[in-house]
């Protein structure tokens, strides 16, 4: 059931990647849209409304310091 939540979270155009994780959660989706507005059209008539999605928790971020390391704190390598 998680593979098919996670495919359908990553098949929604604004979301960058999906990672599957261990502890509370078992999803972690990176979500690129253009301005505040459309956080809620994301998540959640889009991710919120997948078959299965329980809940969502979301973070905003508001600055980037290595952009070109941006899923490295979600790899083991």
């Amino acid at each position: 059931m998680i593979r098919t939540i996670a495919s359908q979270i990553a098949s929604i155009p604004q979301v960058a990647v999906v990672y599957s994780v261990t502890g509370e959660l078992d999803l972690v989706a990176i979500v690129q849209v253009p301005d505040l507005e459309s956080v809620p059209t994301v998540v959640t008539d889009g991710i919120g409304s997948i078959i299965g999605v329980i809940t969502t928790e979301t973070h905003i971020a508001f600055r980037t310091y290595r952009p070109d390391d941006l899923g490295a704190g979600f790899s083991l390598g």
